[in-house]
């Protein structure tokens, strides 16, 4: 969204937060689609972004409309509040043939890079808290069994090298596979030892990759 609003595009905050994202997304169709067609409605899980959305209509005028008539409107009891985005929507910019596909994939990069070098700050600052040593690293571990950690409750827009950042530094990692379809928000992380494969479920259990829901880890596989 690098273009100026033509007025199309409401953004939404201090929506209630605690309400699943299939909800939410039902609600607020429910609530603004009377005002005129929508092209879309961007509301994302992450922790940073809970408790806001973008309404894309089709009409700048069908959006002022709504900013009208709901901004201050309680949903679940908060009043929302409703200010027109600042920037034009990728679904208004398809619409009026002004759509980048190069821009819009060098913000996502961006984002992406920016989000792993949290994670890596994240670490950093916890590896220093233990004296620089990788949990785990205390001794070779090569004739012990293979073992595979079940990592649930990854946020959708991780990827394998962002899991790699996290997993590391503890020693013997062997490879981590990204679930996809129905098992998307999970993976399976592989060591070459358990001492390794236990040490980072103790050191990462509840560890929130970017988002509010902490990562569930349970090793699963022994196997020589």
């Amino acid at each position: 969204m690098d273009q100026e609003n033509p007025g199309n595009t409401l953004y939404v905050n201090n929506l209630y937060e605690k309400i699943t994202h299939d909800d939410l997304m039902q609600a607020l169709r429910c609530m603004f689609q009377r005002y005129g067609t929508i092209l879309d409605i961007i509301a994302r899980k992450t922790y940073k972004l809970r408790g806001q959305a973008w309404i894309v209509f089709a009409r700048p005028e069908d959006a002022q409309a709504a900013k009208e008539q709901l901004d201050g409107f309680p949903f679940m009891n908060k009043p929302i509040r409703i200010a027109f985005a600042k920037t034009k929507s990728d679904a208004v910019a398809r619409q009026d043939g002004s759509y980048d596909e190069k821009k819009v994939e060098e913000r996502r990069k961006m984002r992406r890079d920016a989000w792993e070098a949290k994670v890596q700050a994240a670490l950093q600052k916890e590896q220093e808290a233990v004296g620089g040593r990788a949990p785990g690293a205390k001794k070779e571990q090569a004739s012990n069994p293979r073992c595979t950690i079940l990592v649930e409750n990854i946020p959708k827009e991780a990827n394998e090298g962002m899991l790699l950042l996290v997993f590391q530094r503890f020693a013997g990692l062997k490879e981590v596979r990204m679930g996809s379809g129905s098992k998307a928000e999970t993976a399976h992380v592989e060591y070459d030892n358990e001492e390794g494969a236990s040490a980072a479920v103790a050191g990462l259990q509840g560890f929130k990759l970017a988002t509010d829901k902490p990562m569930k880890l349970t090793i699963i596989e022994n196997a020589s």
